[in-house]
């Protein structure tokens, strides 16, 4: 699949059938988002998956409930976490964003991560609301780490449309 094929066609899949993810497909998508460039090469990025039966009910449990039905029957859960401290930190000094490079890198290896998914055949769904110590206890995550983003990873059940996106009028300007 080309890169803007990848792009174009990666949706948010909230209905999932059945299928165990081999765990080279999930070292192939957290190598890929090993690739993506961060503030000095901090890499502050960190996954955490759970892929057992058992690990992916545990972390079901560690979502809002209206997610919990969207998950039905994941492959995966792909959970990403940065060290605290590191990116957008000069000589130990916060830059105007603070730990929002953290985040900042944290999201283009989760680009990378999602695009190789798609590449794959599978669908994701990326969701914000959930219970982050629940999930810090479940893969003993350090307190030198905050969970940033929680990925469902698995093959679609359904084929969404893609949502409406601002006209580029509407959100680039250029002198």
């Amino acid at each position: 699949m080309e890169l803007l094929n990848a792009i174009y066609e990666r949706r948010s899949i909230r209905k999932y059938a059945k299928v165990q993810i081999p765990l080279d497909h999930i070292e192939k998508m957290v190598r890929s988002a090993q690739m993506a460039p961060s503030w000095k090469n901090s890499q502050t990025a960190r996954f955490y998956v759970a892929h057992t039966e058992k690990a992916i009910e545990e972390m079901r449990d560690c979502l809002a409930s209206f997610n919990k039905e969207r998950t039905e029957n994941v492959g995966a859960f792909i959970v990403t976490t940065v060290k605290k401290g590191i990116s957008g930190y000069v000589n130990g000094e916060p830059t105007h964003l603070g730990n929002g490079f953290e985040c900042f890198d944290n999201g283009l290896s989760v680009q990378n991560l999602l695009l190789t998914a798609t590449e794959l055949g599978y669908g994701t769904l990326i969701m914000g609301l959930y219970k982050p110590e629940k999930i810090k206890t479940l893969f003993q995550i350090p307190d030198s780490e905050d969970v940033v983003v929680v990925i469902a990873l698995g093959k679609a059940d359904i084929s969404p449309d893609a949502p409406q996106r601002n006209s580029l009028d509407q959100i680039l300007t250029i002198k």
